[in-house]
């Protein structure tokens, strides 16, 4: 059986952006989220079930990232989810559990699209994402389907440029949501990187004092400031 490798980001739409990692985190804490933490024993507790899952699937799973930033990869999940969230409370949006199973039965669609055989808890662990929080992406793609829905007027624009416009609309969104949060992010896992969310490490002082290398190319450069 092929392994799997499919991307979710190809599944999803926009990954947003991400608020500031500035200030100081509590003790104990991954990540600060307004007056919400993602705990750093709840982050180990995810980065185990992930990599549990991992080694029980590692024939068939081709992970989409190298394994030692499992912890960075789960926190930057755990931090858009948290900013989705806080863009449902500002824009009043709620969705039932049927409209985050429908959200799960898209994704799942959409992968078979792309003739991929593999589960989607497969295809989720390729990507980082602990198997148990599949209803947590199901919930973020079912408020950003319920948010395109009030701005598109139901019906997704045709044209390449109409698209882009609504994706840029959501990323308007979701970067206010996310600024609104102020969040940091424990140092010991890194800073955010505000273009996907992704925890990213911070230079070492050492990189400092090092040749400078080329600029990176506008596909693979961080973002370090909130575009709004």
């Amino acid at each position: 059986m092929p392994r799997t490798s499919i991307k979710l980001a190809g599944v999803v739409l926009a990954a947003g952006l991400a608020a500031a990692a500035c200030g100081t985190v509590k003790m104990g804490s991954a990540a600060i989220l307004g007056d919400q933490r993602i705990t750093s024993s709840t982050l180990s507790a995810q980065v185990s079930d992930l990599n549990t899952s991992y080694q029980a699937n590692k024939p068939k799973v081709q992970l989409q990232f190298p394994a030692s930033e499992m912890p960075q990869v789960v926190l930057g999940w755990m931090v858009r989810f948290q900013v989705r969230d806080r863009l449902a409370e500002r824009q009043n949006i709620s969705v039932t559990p049927a409209d985050v199973q429908k959200a799960l039965n898209s994704i799942t669609a959409q992968i078979r699209q792309g003739g991929n055989t593999a589960t989607l808890s497969r295809v989720a662990v390729a990507n980082g994402l602990p198997p148990d929080m599949l209803n947590d992406l199901a919930k973020y793609q079912a408020i950003e389907n319920v948010l395109l829905n009030r701005l598109d007027g139901g019906k997704l624009p045709t044209s390449p440029t109409d698209q882009q416009a609504l994706g840029q609309q959501l990323s308007g969104y979701e970067c206010r949501a996310a600024k609104s949060l102020d969040i940091r992010v424990n140092p010991q896992w890194g800073q955010l990187d505000y273009a996907q969310y992704s925890v990213i490490a911070k230079p070492s002082d050492l990189s400092a004092d090092a040749s400078p290398s080329p600029s990176p190319s506008p596909s693979t450069s961080v973002q370090l400031t909130p575009h709004c």
